[in-house]
């Protein structure tokens, strides 16, 4: 499946379950949201995008505990679980995607490498999926497209 087609599955799976979508994201700075806007009819399931990039958005505008972001850190399983449960909430969407990692160049450690993005879908049962994907040395865009098509796929995989 190519770069468009998947937007435009998740836009056909979306409307014929009369469900909708938010995003929530981080290191990919909206990108997603403008992935699935990029679709004729979006606006039929996509509600809107919080792009959280400080921890203040992350925890003023979706609720993520600011203890949670101390304790764990931004760019973890918990984080990007509570960004989506919140984007939900606060948008009103049936499902959130939403991403945290580390783009780079900079700002990696030995326990979170540059290229580690996590990312993870609420679902309308309150049930939410993550992934952790490590992008290796690929440059900041790449990193981005790439976390971008993968939390599409964890999206998709979630619309049975």
């Amino acid at each position: 499946m190519n770069h468009t087609d998947i937007a435009i599955e998740i836009g056909r799976l979306l409307r014929a379950r009369h469900a909708t979508v938010a995003t929530a994201e981080s290191c990919t700075g909206g990108y997603i949201a403008h992935r699935l806007t990029g679709v004729a009819g979006s606006s039929a399931y996509f509600l809107g995008s919080v792009v959280a990039y400080a921890n203040a958005v992350k925890s003023g505008l979706l609720d993520v505990p600011e203890e949670l972001i101390a304790r764990v850190g931004a760019v973890s399983r918990e984080v990007v679980e509570a960004m989506a449960a919140g984007a939900c909430r606060r948008i009103g969407s049936d499902y959130a995607v939403a991403t945290s990692g580390i783009a780079g160049p900079g700002g990696g450690t030995p326990e979170k490498p540059v290229g580690t993005v996590w990312m993870a879908v609420a679902c309308p049962d309150g049930r939410c999926v993550s992934s952790c994907r490590h992008f290796g040395d690929l440059p900041r865009l790449d990193i981005i497209k790439a976390a971008a098509d993968e939390a599409l796929c964890l999206l998709k995989s979630q619309l049975p």
